[in-house]
Order: C-alpha cells, then structure tokens, then sequence
C-alpha cells in the first residue's frame, strides 16, 4: 500500500520527486471536464517510464478481437478508447539543453497538488541541468467546466544561476499511440497540419469509426507579467505543428506561456467547420483571459461542491479519500450529453476500453440522482434505451428471437465488445442491473414518465431474454439458468448462479406489474408499445411461468442460498486461513486454480441481497453476510462498498469502517497495485454510497425518505446532502444526535429510526 501523497482536506499533493512514482501519480492526478480529460502528464519532454494518455468523450476504435473472433455470435472488436493528439505539450531548452526531470542531476522542491475544490492541478520544482544551469519551474493548468473543448496552462520559468538562453516550444502532436492496443494498429490519420500566427489546427480522423478531430492551441509569451506580444516561428513535421519562442532571460526573471488548447469533435459539429469552432473557443477563452477562466473554473466547482459535498470531522484521510471520489465523478460526467457514460477508468487510462458497464446503473445512478438533477439519471437511462436496438441484435447473434434484448457487458455505441467468452457471452446478469435501475430510478425520483415513454420497451427486451435463456429441468421440476458468470468473476460457467436467477425472476415479475400498470393508467402509451413490440398475452404467460417456477440453489445445513449449484463441494477454506504471500490470487495463482477456489472476487449472492434488501429479514441478511465475506478477496474495486454498506445494516461498525476506507482510497493507496494503469471511477460511486446508503443507512420506504443513521468510532461527524424529488435534505450525524435540515418552502414527511419526522423548511430538527 502507498502512503506518499499528504493528508488534506481539500487536496491531493506530492511532495518530492521519485521517477517510480510519475505513472502512478500520473493516474492520481488526472483531471477532466467530461468532453475530455488526461493523464497528469508534464508538459515539457520526459524521457524517463511515462503514460501518456490525453481523450475525448466519446471517441473509440474498433480494434479487432485476438481470441475467440471465429466463433459463432463472438464480438468481433473490443472497443477501445483513444490517446488523443496531445495538445499539452511545450518543449523547453536551456543554453540548449533539454529540460527533463528524468536527466535533470538534481530535482528539488517539487510538489503537485490536485485542488480538488476549485477544479485544477499544478505542479512546481527546482531543477539542476546537466550543463549546471539552475531553474524555478510553476506550472497549473485546468480544463475549463464552463468552455468545455478548451483547457488552459500557465508555465513559468525562472533562472536560478544567471542569464540563460531559454527555447519555449508549445506544440501539437498527433503521433500518438495507445498502451492499450491489440494489434499494434494505427488508429489515428492526420489530415492537416495549419498554422496560423499565434495559433495552430491539427486536423485527423479515427480509422474505421471515422470521428473527426480538431486539436487545436494558441499560445502568449509574458515576461514579468509584461504581454510580449511576440509572433512565434513555426515547424512542420509529419504529424507535429511546433511553434518557436525564443527569450534571453535575466536571473530572478520570469518568463511565463500561456498556452490554450482542446479538442473540437465531428460528434459536436460539421465536419467541415471544426477549425472555426476551435477559433471560436479559443476566442472565448483568451478574450476571458487566463486569470477569469480559473476564476470561473473556481465558482464552477463551487456550485458542484455545494450539493456534492461530503464533509468527514475528525478523520482527514477518510475526509480526503471521498472528496476524492465525487471530485473524480464529476470530471468523468457531467450529464450534459445523453450520447455519454461513465467508463470504469474514466479519462484516466485505457484498461477495460474506457466503455460502459454495468458499473452505471448498479453502482453510479444513485450518486447522479441523489446530487444532480434527475435529468442526469434521466439521461443514462435514455443512453440505454436509445441502443435497445443493438441489445436486441446483439441477442440475436447468440441465437435469441422475438425481440429479445441482451445489453453489452462492454459497449461505446451497443454493440457488444468485449472480447473474453467467459464474460462475453457468460455474465447476463448486466440485463438484471439495467432493469434494477428503471425501478430505481422511479423509486428514488418519481418520475414514471420515463417507463412509458422508454423503460417498459426496455424491460419487454430484457423479459423475452430471461424467459428464453431458462429452461425447465425435468429433474428439478423447476426452470434452470446454466452456464453463467455471476458477479463473482472468479467462477465462470456455474450453473444456477442464485443472484442471476433471482434478478431474472424479479425482472419478468416487474416487466409483468409495468405492463398492468401502464395498461390500467396510460391506455395509449400501452397500444403503442404492444403494436411496437409485439407482445401477446400468450407470451407473458409463458414469462410467469418461468418466474413463478425458478429454482434456486440452497443449503439445509447452512440455511442460506448457494452461489450457485456446487459450491459446497469446494475446499472451503476461508480468507483468513490464506497466506498473505498468496495474495491477491489473481496475480499469483493460476486461473485453473482460482476457479477452483471458495474464493470470492466482490459481492455475489450478497449483491441481490443489496439490491433486494427488502425481500429478506435482517437476520437472512446475517446469516448470508457471515456466510460469504469470510470467503470474498475483495479483489474487486467494486466490492468493498456493498459490503460496507451491509455490514453497517448489521452494526459490524469496524468492519464497515474498513471497506469504506478501502473503497474510498482504493487508488490513493494503490490496494490492488495498478493506479499506474488509471483509476476506478465507477466504483468511486459506491465510495459515496457506503456513507449515504451505509453509514446514514439512507433507504426509500413506502415511497417516503428514511435514514438509519450510524458513524464510525473513529469520525467525530459527518454530513451530506441528497436532492430527493427536487427537495434538498441536508443531514448532520454526530455521536449523540442527527440533524435534518430542509431546504424550500414546503414541510416534508421522512423516517428516521422507523419513526416519523416531519421536517419544516430552513429549520434545523434534531433526533
């Protein structure tokens, strides 16, 4: 576990310079405004182990599967995300020396902070040059909330040993590469080279998806604070615009370059108009100027902050770790684009493509509906019911009929695409998640417009897949799901996976109450999709019978649901009983041996159990807790935070402490050793949810809000703020006491503790 970065409030900072930790670092500090985002890349060269990653929202490649292409209903690429032209980059040179850390013979008093409240990331040293020139570096750069294609830097350089000779290049390069590749394809081709001035257009094109891109930049030279107003020489290469400044500058001097940049997109305009967009952003932003767009940026991030915000007393590094979270959920998505969603590493690296899974709608909903506007959640749920097409090919492939839909488990634009058969065309419980969060997104807002309008063609899909995908055993006399990959990942091929058979029944079940209900209520709406989808009662009958009759694996002898059918026969060994040296298993043991195991990688049975927690008593819930966690690795970044949450719901208050804080520094302290490949965003909503959900035990009952509340030993308070169907509740935990606060104009009814409380607008109400 890493513990370099300090302990703040409100920041993340590094202190000193370690060439071991620049990839890792490079991850931690990335930063976006969901049209784009990066790595924490230095801007000038760095010759040393670097991962150079800048991407636009949106923009993938198809890059052709290696293994398992040839069989029938295989995808046939794995949609990747793409290292975009760099447009951050600035080449400096001192008395014609290169500056670069990695060859630098001394760094020091280098610090990077990631400031978390106003939206932006800088970064300072002193460095030592081969030839002995000594110089002060200040460089802070954002990308804008508010001008979304646009990011801006100011970079400083200050001599420290006398008069130098300073080469400032700014520059745009579309020789990219991705780390993440298959074939080692070329997936970039530059298409023009402009430059203009103080300005510059590189413009290139995706191979096969074919986005066209427009990476642009301008650049001004100040001296002292004083504008230059110098034009810059230029240089053409193959794939490179660079632009050429070139100062004498006297020891305590500062020169500085302000440098402006981004991406437009084909996604967002003509094709033919995306330099005048670039010039027309650019034009906002330097009319604005540097210092006013940071100050913009700032009360950007304030207003976000003022209904995001979780606030920890007593205990920095929790306080820091989720303030880290929401800090990062928000640079990933913004809901501004319904074409848009959440990828489980964000802007932060390639790993899994970048593209959606059901990490959305299990995980990352509740989060955007409880501190955004419900037109947030809205919008990803629209996001799915816009490829309810491809859902429907896509089980077409796999040999299903009649309209039956099976979303992607990996997807840019609903065409699965991802490519290990085991998940692929095993782990068909992401339907389930996708139905979960139509019920939950009408549960938590009340919105129902949203199921006639699109949902219930969704969940049509979604039933016709389930109905089709069971079978009835004659020797069970019941129906049967084989051949799965349930959440637990570390056991492919299971039959009977109890989570998938029950989110199955409980989707039919639901699909059936939608279709009454929006018989009985919107006549109209229910012709429409009947004449649309074709649904007969013949065939809904044919749906509860398959729900009315599932089988579901279970143990007389421990009065609990099985994982699946055999998972008694396994050597069940618990974690406790591991050496650590075996640990984690994934990358010490072979996957032979792994499937073999007891051995759990996130919540499996205990994930239905989250989702349907007001199917079952606290006392099953107990049981089935005390029964599965002491065999769950948590090798998963998505594990920690159900568990969290259930084990507050059972007082193991330690033990909810625990995976919280693992949750919520996962990638601060690097638990499973891989931030240098990105971060987990989508397992940063569940950070959030094991405080709200777990900790103030935050639950809809009989269509009204409710609170448990709980805190940890080791917190003296805490707070948060949830945006309940447009009413904003602020709620306050102490040790003794628990404070809501309401926000509006009208009295509001809630539980607290199973009782009754009706909150008066402005007025603070203690229990």
């Amino acid at each position: 576990m890493q513990e370099y970065l300090h302990p703040d409030p409100w920041s993340i900072i590094e202190q000193g310079f370690d060439k071991e930790r620049v990839k890792s670092s490079e991850s931690i500090f990335s930063h976006g405004n969901g049209h784009m985002g990066q790595r924490a890349n230095f801007e000038e060269s760095y010759s040393g182990e670097t991962f150079q990653g800048s991407y636009i929202a949106g923009v993938y490649y198809p890059d052709k599967t290696r293994v398992g292409w040839w069989k029938n209903g295989y995808p046939e690429y794995f949609a990747k995300v793409l290292n975009a032209p760099n447009w951050i980059g600035i080449d400096i040179s001192i008395n014609g020396e290169t500056l670069d850390l990695n060859t630098c013979t001394a760094v020091s008093d280098f610090r990077r902070e990631l400031h978390m409240k106003e939206g932006w990331y800088s970064r300072s040293f002193k460095a030592v040059l081969p030839t002995g020139e000594t110089v002060s570096v200040k460089a802070i750069r954002f990308l804008s909330l508010d001008i979304d294609e646009v990011g801006a830097i100011r970079f400083e350089i200050t001599p420290e040993s006398g008069k130098v000779d300073i080469h400032i290049n700014p520059y745009l390069d579309s020789g990219v590469t991705n780390e993440d590749t298959n074939w080692d394809d070329k997936f970039w081709e530059t298409t023009e080279l402009i430059s203009d001035g103080n300005q510059a257009f590189i413009e290139s094109k995706t191979l096969k998806t074919n986005f066209q891109v427009c990476t642009f930049m301008e650049s001004q030279l100040f001296l002292n604070g004083q504008n230059l107003n110098e034009n810059p020489s230029e240089e053409k290469e193959k794939l490179k615009v660079i632009h050429l400044y070139q100062k004498t500058v006297e020891k305590g001097d500062t020169l500085t370059l302000y440098k402006f940049g981004g991406y437009t997109v084909s996604r967002n305009h003509k094709p033919s108009e995306l330099v005048e967009a670039a010039k027309k952003s650019l034009t906002k932003a330097l009319d604005m100027g540097f210092d006013a767009l940071l100050d913009l940026q700032k009360q950007s991030w304030a207003k976000i902050w003022e209904m995001a915000d979780i606030t920890i007393e007593g205990d920095i590094k929790a306080q820091q770790g989720i303030r880290f979270n929401i800090f990062q959920l928000n640079q990933t998505y913004l809901g501004k684009d319904s074409r848009l969603n959440i990828g489980p590493k964000g802007f932060t690296g390639e790993k899994y493509g970048g593209s959606t899974y059901w990490d959305t709608e299990a995980y990352c909903i509740p989060f955007y509906m409880a501190t955004k506007n419900q037109k947030v959640a809205r919008s990803l749920l629209q996001y799915r019911y816009d490829h309810l097409e491809k859902a429907i090919e896509n089980a077409q492939k796999l040999g299903f009929k009649n309209g039956a839909a099976l979303y992607p488990m990996v997807t840019m634009n609903g065409e699965e695409s991802h490519n290990e058969w085991e998940i692929t065309f095993e782990e068909i419980h992401r339907n389930g998640a996708i139905a979960f969060a139509i019920f939950n997104y009408y549960r938590y807002t009340g919105d129902y417009s949203y199921i006639p309008e699109m949902g219930l063609e969704v969940l049509i899909g979604i039933a016709r897949f389930w109905h089709q995908r069971a079978n009835l055993s004659q020797a069970k006399g019941k129906y049967v799901i084989l051949g799965v990959t349930g959440p637990n990942e570390y056991e492919n091929n299971v039959n009977n996976n109890w989570y998938t058979n029950y989110i199955a029944k409980w989707c039919i079940e639901y699909t059936l109450q939608q279709l009454t209900k929006v018989m009985d209520g919107l006549p109209q709406e229910y012709e429409r999709i009947i004449g649309k989808t074709q649904l007969t009662t013949g065939e809904t009958d044919q749906w509860k019978k398959v729900s009315d009759n599932m089988y579901f694996p279970y143990s007389e002898e421990h009065k609990v649901f099985l994982q699946q059918d055999g998972f008694l026969d396994k050597e069940l060994i618990t974690v406790e009983n591991l050496p650590t040296a075996k640990r984690p298993i994934n990358q010490k043991w072979s996957w032979d041996r792994i499937l073999r195991s007891p051995y759990i990688k996130q919540a499996d049975v205990l994930q239905g159990f989250y989702f349907f927690e007001d199917h079952f008593t606290t006392e099953e819930l107990r049981k089935h807790f005390d029964f599965y966690e002491p065999f769950t690795v948590h090798e998963s970044s998505l594990s920690p935070c159900v568990h969290s949450i259930q084990a507050a719901k059972l007082d193991k208050m330690q033990q909810a402490y625990e995976f919280y804080l693992r949750t919520s520094r996962l990638d601060l302290d690097d638990y499973n050793k891989e931030v240098d490949e990105g971060l987990h965003i989508t397992s940063m909503a569940g950070t959030w949810m094991s405080i709200v959900e777990g900790f103030g035990g935050m639950r809809i009952v009989d269509d009204k809000l409710s609170f448990t509340p709980r805190i940890p030993d080791q917190w003296k308070s805490y707070s948060f703020k949830i945006n309940f169907r447009n009413r904003i509740v602020k709620v306050t935990v102490q040790k003794t006491k628990s404070e809501f606060l309401l926000d509006g104009k009208e009295e509001m009814s809630i539980r607290v503790n199973g009782q009754k409380l009706l909150l008066t607008p402005n007025t603070a109400t203690e229990v």
